[in-house]
């Protein structure tokens, strides 16, 4: 097995430049080796394939919400949550060098990133929207076609690593635009100042098990911070309740509720005792340093 702590090899959906990776460079600083996934079943699959020891997937953004698709990947899986961090979505307008925004006609990027900067086409009516798949990869395919009518959206990194220029900064429609990434390690250990728990639950179906549910942490006064409901595969009407709770599984009143919890549910999963992110201003002040992410993963139970 490689030395985790020595420039891990960090998996990631999409390509060079994209969201993801600037979050891994916040979290990890730059002495990582980057494994790009094209999709998000290979992002999680990277780890147990045994070509990434760490992966990152985004959770949710302020104004797209959750990603769904990493939800129920986690829960097909087996990797737990070791660390988090939120980074704020600066969307760019990038075309090839020496083209001007005059010249655009047709801009591409992930449906996603078209759809937050709106405004801008509103107020640019001859510009045309292209879906891509990636907004790193759609810098690069701009570059590579050399059309200076032709532009892509994207963070900052993606015109550094590909050479485009950044046309106009701050395409998107609300400047409080924030991804969080969850940090993602097949090691089950705990951190000594992890603060935030995540887990999933299957409750018996009948009434106010739900309510019951949540109670068991309201009546020990520990703060829920997130409830996301997903189907159940292969139980029409039946979900999944994704929780994220404020404390440790070191904490006693924490690991008392949990214990109530698993008798009144059908089935409990852990999936990582963490440190929460960090406000976005601190987070970009340093890096974690790698080191101490081995040791912030949390058990499961079954």
């Amino acid at each position: 097995m490689p030395n985790r702590t020595d420039s891990p090899r960090v998996a990631f959906q999409g390509e060079r430049g994209a969201f993801s990776e600037e979050a891994i460079v916040s979290l990890l600083g730059e002495n990582v080796r980057l494994v790009p996934c094209d999709t998000f079943e290979g992002l999680f699959a990277a780890i147990p394939a045994g070509i990434a020891d760490l992966a990152l997937a985004p959770l949710e953004n302020t104004l797209a919400g959750s990603v769904h698709q990493s939800y129920d990947l986690l829960l097909e899986g087996s990797l737990l949550i070791v660390n988090e961090v939120a980074i704020p979505i600066a969307h760019n307008l990038i075309g090839c060098p020496g083209t001007s925004l005059a010249q655009i006609r047709e801009v591409q990027s992930h449906p996603v990133a078209l759809a937050q900067c709106l405004g801008f086409f509103v107020q640019n009516p001859g510009i045309q929207r292209v879906v891509a798949g990636d907004t790193a990869g759609s810098v690069r395919e701009v570059i590579e076609r050399g059309d200076p009518k032709v532009a892509a959206i994207a963070g900052r990194r993606a015109a550094e690593i590909y050479g485009g220029t950044v046309l106009k900064e701050h395409l998107e429609d609300h400047r409080e635009n924030y991804t969080r990434f969850v940090l993602l390690s097949d090691e089950p250990r705990v951190s000594p100042v992890a603060n935030k728990l995540s887990l999933v639950v299957k409750l018996k179906h009948q009434p106010g098990a739900l309510h019951s549910a949540l109670g068991t942490f309201g009546n020990r006064e520990i703060n829920l911070l997130k409830i996301e409901s997903r189907p159940l595969k292969g139980s029409p009407w039946h979900y999944s309740f994704y929780l994220d709770i404020e404390g440790s599984v070191a904490d006693a009143h924490v690991a008392a509720a949990l214990d109530e919890l698993r008798v009144n549910a059908e089935k409990l999963r852990i999936l990582g005792c963490y440190p929460a992110a960090k406000r976005v201003s601190e987070a970009s002040t340093g890096n974690t340093p790698v080191s101490a992410v081995r040791n912030s993963a949390a058990p499961t139970s079954d």
